[in-house]
């Protein structure tokens, strides 16, 4: 009877409770932060790259969020591979709309062990490898024995050409090489893909419209970043050549650079602490990390 009263005690206590409180409320980001894709709206697959249809009475963007106020984003996990959304401006702030970014290449797993195998990989493969020192035949100078062998007291030599001589060959000293290192493609691109999902869960992509600037001064360029907080250092991508007004503008500051979208690469992101890719740019991308390795 005991055991049957502490049991009924116990599932009053839990139908007397009522629900399970709600969580906190998150912390506020601004609109500018990447938010997390609606579960309930489907995915449409177009040209290899994740964009976002509307149901037929719904839209996917509420007219409210259009402006620069701060709003509540749901709190989600790094590396679920799921498809964000992300706001896109341009230098003066403006609202040029949303964009989808693929959960594939900007949402995956933080892999440091992979971002310090390609970082290694691509310092080797560019380092020159000229370095060359002269061994004893290459070495100017007489092959001729600079005295007899015996009867002098002194040590015995063959040559005034070797090591232990002024002027002499350096033994096992460096020769022209490749220090390049062997990586494989599928390791190269994850890489670039951790890095890429590195920058965005930081909040430290930006997504441009275009990078068109009105003339190629360079106070232009430094009243943009000016306007960006909390930077120091910012790398412009843009998706095919880079605007020639634009390259005029940033070649004299070091804490600004431009790169192609072709030309992106994993240690150029880690050395800059803010990403500003366009539009065409993260389409180039993506379509890079979607096409087939060739063996």
């Amino acid at each position: 009877m005991r055991a049957l009263a502490g049991r009924a005690a116990s599932l009053l206590r839990v139908v007397t409770a009522g629900p399970a409180p709600k969580p906190p409320c998150l912390p506020q980001h601004r609109l500018s932060d990447v938010i997390c894709r609606p579960k309930n709206v489907p995915n449409f697959y177009s040209g290899r790259y994740s964009t976002l249809v509307a149901p037929s009475n719904e839209v996917v963007i509420p007219p409210e969020l259009l402006s620069s106020q701060t709003v509540w984003t749901p709190e989600r996990k790094i590396g679920q591979y799921e498809d964000l959304v992300a706001r896109i401006t341009n230098f003066h702030n403006e609202d040029k709309g949303y964009m989808v970014l693929d959960g594939d290449v900007f949402d995956v797993p933080i892999r440091k062990d992979i971002v310090h195998r390609v970082v290694r990989w691509q310092l080797a493969k560019r380092q020159q490898g000229t370095h060359s020192t002269k061994t004893i035949s290459e070495v100017s100078g007489t092959g001729r024995k600079p005295y007899k062998q015996k009867g002098t007291g002194r040590a015995r030599h063959g040559t005034l050409r070797g090591p232990q001589f002024r002027g002499g060959a350096t033994m096992h000293g460096p020769k022209p090489r490749s220090h390049a290192i062997k990586l494989q493609k599928k390791v190269r691109r994850l890489g670039l893909k951790v890095a890429l999902s590195a920058r965005t869960a930081e909040g430290k992509l930006l997504v441009y419209e275009d990078l068109e600037v009105p003339s190629h001064k360079t106070k232009n360029i430094v009243n943009y970043i000016s306007q960006m907080d909390g930077t120091k250092k910012v790398l412009l991508v843009d998706g095919g050549d880079i605007d020639k007004k634009l390259k005029l503008a940033t070649q004299n500051l070091h804490y600004v650079n431009v790169l192609p979208s072709i030309g992106l690469n994993v240690y150029s992101i880690l050395q800059h602490d803010t990403l500003v890719m366009t539009r065409d740019a993260v389409n180039r991308i993506v379509e890079r990390m979607h096409t087939r390795i060739n063996r």
